[in-house]
């Protein structure tokens, strides 16, 4: 059976300052924005060219809203893959995006570390391919 990960939840105070994070700083699409019972809505953002989508679910209990800005215990979450590292960086830094370290080379490619709105660390990430076909 032919799968794949359709969406990523990803815990918020607010469905529209997330909104406007992910749309204006981060160049994302809203793929789907619907009403359901009880003020609750159904939230997707997907980066540009497509992708596993988000779906923004704002914090309904204590426990949850505990966890916004802190999903994975401090650890990078998401990764945002990139074909040219340096003009989404910065296009990134011009819209406000907080980087938690300067850009480095590795074995794998080259990598930041960003902030969400929440203070939930990403990596952005452009692959190295250095074998023909391959990516490290």
């Amino acid at each position: 059976m032919p799968a794949s990960i359709a969406s990523v939840a990803l815990i918020v105070r607010d469905y529209d300052e997330a909104i406007r994070f992910f749309v204006d700083a981060l160049g994302f699409a809203v793929t789907a924005d619907a009403p359901l019972v009880g003020g609750k809505r159904w939230v997707t953002v997907r980066p540009p060219g497509g992708g596993t989508a988000l779906l923004l679910a704002r914090a309904a209990t204590p426990e949850q809203a505990a966890r916004v800005g802190d999903q994975t215990g401090g650890r990078v979450f998401l990764l945002l893959q990139t074909d040219d590292f340096r003009r989404d960086y910065t296009a990134f830094c011009n819209r406000g995006v907080r980087f938690a370290e300067e850009p480095r080379e590795e074995a794998y490619g080259t990598v930041a570390v960003f902030l969400d709105l929440y203070g939930n660390r990403w990596d952005l990430i452009q692959p190295r391919t250095d074998e023909p076909g391959e990516v490290a």
